[in-house]
């Protein structure tokens, strides 16, 4: 349950990519627990609807399924277009779809290396640049998810390195640019996450060691990285923009050797 007191997102327009599962599905939830109507986006129809009808129980059916690749801008476009629509101007955009696989360069192929720049860096970009034209201004706030590897180097990562570290970039230069017309634009890393696909792909002996290694000795959960969402979508944060939130338990302190260390035993 969440922290904050209730219906501080009452009828507010949500858009989340990759919104059918794990981070961002807690997110949707988390905003629609508060009152907003939310447009989940997401490439699979099954999880799409079931999605929805989880979402739906929390805010009386004001979901909206918006099957997309985040990688055509086309698509988006007309989705985000018919959720506008729907609910009218759009206040918070969450894009959060990501890929990611471990790999090392020497042997990545270039397609491989190109797909999760698409996926996490342009599917960010074309999420926000199709939702700009509906959104609310002055007010609305745009959340990118990143991660560590954004800001630290991580064996067999170079492929979601160049990705994140490109997202946060884009963070910061669309806070300057679209800051004059009252847009917020941030970033939240979460480093691991309990009950999410990234955790279980980890093995349980690595996870031990990841867990043994950072001041906090345990993973963020769900839960947690949408209260975080949710106070960025508040007027509490209103005067914050630019900025990459780390919950990670201390990874931000620990810094790249903490990586090194980790995955190589």
């Amino acid at each position: 349950m969440s922290i904050f007191v209730p219906g501080l997102l009452k009828g507010q327009t949500a858009v989340i990519t990759g919104g059918s599962s794990g981070i961002n599905l807690g997110i949707a939830k988390r905003f629609a627990e508060h009152g907003a109507n939310i447009a989940i986006i997401a490439r699979n129809p099954e999880r799409l609807e079931q999605a929805c009808a989880e979402i739906g129980a929390l805010n009386g059916g004001q979901v909206m399924a918006c099957p997309a690749d985040v990688r055509n801008f086309e698509d988006l476009d007309k989705q985000i277009t018919a959720a506008a629509e729907r609910f009218g101007p759009v206040d918070l955009v969450v894009a959060g779809a990501a890929g990611n696989f471990t790999a090392p360069a020497a042997t990545m192929s270039a397609n491989a290396f190109a797909a999760v720049i698409s996926i996490d860096l342009l599917g960010t970009f074309n999420c926000w640049r199709a939702a700009h034209r509906h959104l609310r201004t002055p007010g609305a706030r745009l959340i990118a998810i990143s991660a560590p590897q954004g800001q630290y180097p991580m064996l067999m990562q170079s492929h979601a390195c160049a990705a994140k570290a490109g997202i946060e970039q884009l963070v910061r230069a669309l806070a300057a640019e679209w800051g004059p017309q009252g847009v917020t634009v941030n970033a939240i890393s979460p480093g691991f996450v309990a009950d999410t696909k990234g955790g279980t792909i980890m093995g349980e002996e690595l996870a031990k060691r990841s867990i043994a290694g950072l001041p906090v000795a345990r993973w963020t959960t769900v839960d947690e990285m949408a209260d975080l969402a949710l106070f960025m979508a508040t007027p509490a944060a209103s005067y914050m923009t630019g900025q990459i939130l780390a919950l990670d338990g201390g990874i931000s302190v620990l810094g790249g050797g903490y990586f090194t260390q980790l995955f190589k035993g």
